[in-house]
């Protein structure tokens, strides 16, 4: 079945404060929910299974929390903001994004995923070394690093202008990459995941030899807590290849 999106009157400001009001609403109650259950469920109901998985033996700091907070409902503003920008792009015709499944063979489904995600990784990458540069870190990155022992709240934890940039990926790669709308909604699902995975403070990918093989390849919460640790390493989003490449990634 082909989805219908609606149409929205991007002339009429009631429309769209609503609409914003809205999106932000979403987003901004879907990271709290997603980071509550997930703490919920690795901290307490399976505590005992993960505790030698914590990376951070100290409770965190109630001040830590609510400035994550504070920082990540700014964040939410700017990608409900961002999210009329996407959809203004789309209802006029600026973007690759297709609704029809017969536009392009189902195979290329999951490659314009990876193609997604390979691009926003390789985007991120250098974004975040530049961050890391000495005149530019003061201004956007300090906020986010703040939180040198992290939580699933410090996953949208960033300086307006940081977020800004990061956001500013999103509605490029829709108008050059050709992506069906569901695809789209599940890369954005698993941004928000990966965000929380990263940040939690447990690592939960698989021990073992499958294990190192995956935390070869894939990013999770020791890989980039060592970046918040170690500060000038592990500067990847989804993948290891940018750290390897370049040699910034961190080895014990």
């Amino acid at each position: 079945m082909k989805p219908q999106l609606p149409n929205i009157d991007f002339t009429n400001f009631q429309t769209i404060s609503s609409l914003f009001v809205t999106l932000t609403v979403i987003i901004f109650v879907r990271y709290l929910v997603v980071s509550g259950l997930y703490h919920l469920v690795f901290f307490t109901f399976l505590k005992k299974a993960f505790q030698d998985r914590f990376l951070h033996k100290k409770s965190l700091k109630k001040s830590q929390l609510q400035k994550e907070i504070f920082w990540s409902f700014i964040s939410g503003l700017i990608f409900a903001a961002t999210g009329l920008l996407m959809y203004f792009l789309y209802i006029n015709g600026f973007t690759a994004i297709y609704t029809d499944f017969s536009t392009a063979s189902f195979l290329y489904i999951p490659f314009s995923i990876f193609l997604f995600l390979f691009l926003q990784d390789a985007y991120y990458y250098w974004f975040h070394r530049w961050m890391h540069l000495p005149k530019v870190y003061k201004y956007m990155h300090l906020i986010h690093h703040k939180s040198i022992h992290t939580s699933v709240l410090t996953s949208f934890s960033f300086h307006p202008l940081e977020t800004i940039f990061q956001a500013a990926f999103l509605p490029i790669v829709i108008v050059i990459l050709p992506i069906h709308i569901y695809a789209l909604l599940f890369v954005l699902l698993i941004m928000t995941i990966s965000a929380t995975i990263n940040h939690a403070g447990v690592e939960i990918y698989p021990s073992g030899k499958f294990g190192k093989w995956f935390q070869k390849w894939f990013i999770g919460a020791t890989h980039h807590d060592n970046h918040h640790r170690k500060f000038n390493y592990n500067y990847g989003l989804y993948f290891t290849f940018w750290d390897r490449l370049m040699k910034t990634e961190f080895e014990k």
